[in-house]
């Protein structure tokens, strides 16, 4: 294996911690890193995992999964390790690691699959078919649960051109849902009111008694946050499908 080489202690702090430079180019990588006793695949998912567990997600993470991917380590591999010590070290840090992990083995997502690379836009699970509600959608959508504790919070894609009918939230006090857009480009519309695009980062709150609909541009999938507002007697009303015609003029 090629020997490794770090001048990035000296490059950064040289002339202000000598001593310290030299441990880290000179000890930590000159002479730690380059121990074969442990392949170098194996050192960098150790490496990782250490972060990890340590909290740390800044930079030198983010390099450190990059050598990890150039050492060989997959994408199913890299998520596989995250998921692991994500049950040891916490399930925020988690999170915080595949974000970067995600960014790091971005070209690995096959460059004909659209689904494949909205997920990769994301944070949030696609998650499985939406079998159950499929009868209130024109086209595919998705669900994956995200919390089910105090608030039910779930992330809802759509596949282009998918939108749910019609439908009114029902409930005696409170209630009522709560649309945090992720991914993708979308539309909701108020009954008797213009439809407004949804980009990452919009947030739309939905009333009860609002008669409304919500999906996905014709050319983008999308993913939005569902929010169910805790109500009493909460109930959802599921009306006609959006007219074909009408959901054409979107643009």
């Amino acid at each position: 294996m090629e020997r490794i080489v770090q001048t990035a202690g000296r490059n950064a702090l040289g002339e202000f911690a000598p001593d310290f430079a030299h441990y880290n180019d000179d000890v930590l990588f000159g002479e730690n890193w380059n121990n074969h006793d442990i392949d170098h695949k194996t050192r960098c998912i150790i490496t990782v995992v250490a972060l990890m567990s340590s909290g740390v997600t800044d930079s030198s993470l983010k390099y450190h999964l990059e050598n990890a991917r150039k050492a060989g380590v997959t994408k199913k591999e890299i998520a596989a390790v995250i998921t692991h010590v994500a049950f040891y070290a916490g399930w925020p840090k988690g999170w915080a690691v595949f974000n970067m992990a995600k960014e790091v083995w971005a070209e690995d997502v096959p460059a004909d699959s659209a689904k494949a690379a909205h997920a990769a836009e994301m944070v949030f699970p696609i998650g499985a078919p939406n079998d159950g509600f499929a009868q209130y959608f024109s086209g595919q959508s998705y669900l994956a649960p995200v919390s089910s504790d105090q608030v039910g919070i779930f992330n809802v894609t759509f596949e282009p051109g998918c939108r749910n009918n019609w439908h009114i939230h029902h409930a005696d006090k409170g209630g009522g849902q709560i649309l945090v857009c992720v991914a993708g480009r979308g539309w909701y519309q108020e009954w008797g009111k213009d439809a407004i695009p949804m980009k990452p980062g919009d947030c739309i709150n939905i009333p009860v008694g609002v008669k409304h609909w919500h999906g996905a541009a014709a050319d983008s999938w999308f993913s939005h946050l569902a929010v169910e507002v805790p109500g009493e007697n909460g109930s959802n009303e599921w009306l006609e499908p959006v007219n074909d015609e009408e959901y054409s003029k979107l643009k």
